[in-house]
């Protein structure tokens, strides 16, 4: 499966290179090795296995990536009254760190929100347009794991979409036909002038619940008890606020790992005291309780220290309100969305 990295902000910038290529396990260096602390088995009869959570989270991601930062840097040229920032993207179709572009990007930017994926392909061609993240006006979506028998249910799901997210698709994974679908439930279809406005967390919430139940529906249409389950990593934002689902529909088995933290910012940024590694940081000169409050989001964690990261439960959500509180909730949904195969 893929791995991804998200980090939102109200008021404290993160330099790309120290989040997502200087730690010794930096999402730029998912591409082989991983570290999935607490990651345990959750059925007391043992059912998940270590080789089923294995199948979902150590591949090799060397597929490509992508990486949305949010910046400000339009709004002061734009006569139209939008003044929100808005995400500039980067994509290429080699893995991260063998790219001399991508490095000087993270090593001379810095923003309050940030998205960033390493893919592992499945189905779909490997190009630079098939990499996350997708970008809908200030929206930004990403996914980690697969939408099961997706050509099944391809051409239902896009009859579905308003005529600009489905404009919007420029590749052909299942993922970013769930990104189009999203948006349109998130802005009612209205299409892409509604994709400047901000919605509430609940709002994308809900978004993001109905788009994984109109999948699963689509697919218990078209296979019955055939229909296999999902993994859907999911994670969205507008540059302020996000939203993240760790999901799977079985009864046992488990999605892939995903990680949130309130702390680790400041490890890894270099202006305040510690190291992702667990070194000496000689270049700090602030105070560790100077940070701003922050949330990153994550399929591993990227600093040395597990205490601080909490891994998101099974079936559950996070959501980042705009003053970067954090709150987690399960996701109730009907049991009749399980799958019965494997």
């Amino acid at each position: 499966m893929c791995r991804w990295f998200a980090y939102v902000s109200e008021n404290e910038e993160c330099l790309l290179e120290d989040v997502l290529i200087a730690p010794s396990h930096s999402l730029a260096k998912q591409v082989h090795e991983h570290y999935l602390p607490k990651l345990l088995v959750h059925d007391p009869n043992e059912i998940t296995t270590e080789h089923e959570i294995t199948a979902r989270n150590r591949l090799f991601n060397v597929d490509g990536f992508g990486v949305a930062w949010y910046t400000g840097a339009a709004a002061e040229f734009n006569s139209d009254g939008i003044n929100a920032e808005h995400p500039a993207l980067y994509k290429n179709a080699q893995p991260p760190l063998h790219d001399t572009n991508f490095r000087s990007i993270c090593a001379n930017t810095a923003s309050k929100a940030v998205f960033a994926h390493i893919r592992a392909a499945t189905a779909t061609p490997v190009t630079a347009v098939n990499n996350h993240p997708f970008v809908f006006g200030r929206h930004t979506i990403m996914h980690n794991g697969v939408i099961s028998d997706f050509v099944n249910i391809c051409r239902d799901l896009v009859a579905l979409l308003d005529d600009d997210a489905y404009a919007n698709i420029h590749g052909s994974t299942d993922s970013e036909h769930f990104a189009a679908l999203y948006i349109t439930y998130l802005t009612g279809g209205k299409g892409q002038k509604s994709w400047e406005r901000q919605y509430t967390v609940k709002q994308m919430r809900d978004a993001m619940k109905k788009a994984v139940g109109t999948v699963v529906k689509l697919q218990q249409e078209k296979l019955g008890d055939k229909a296999e389950p999902n993994s859907l990593n999911l994670a969205a934002t507008n540059g302020s606020q996000l939203v993240a689902f760790r999901f799977r529909n079985h009864a046992i088995e488990q999605p892939p790992s995903l990680y949130y933290s309130t702390k680790a910012g400041v490890t890894l940024n270099r202006k305040y005291p510690d190291h992702p590694d667990g070194k000496e940081n000689t270049l700090a000169h602030k105070q560790a309780e100077e940070h701003g409050s922050h949330v990153i989001v994550a399929s591993e964690p990227s600093t040395y220290n597990a205490k601080e990261w909490e891994l998101i439960e099974k079936n559950y959500c996070l959501m980042v309100e705009t003053d970067g509180k954090a709150q987690i909730e399960k996701l109730e949904y009907p049991q009749e969305w399980n799958a019965t195969m494997n």
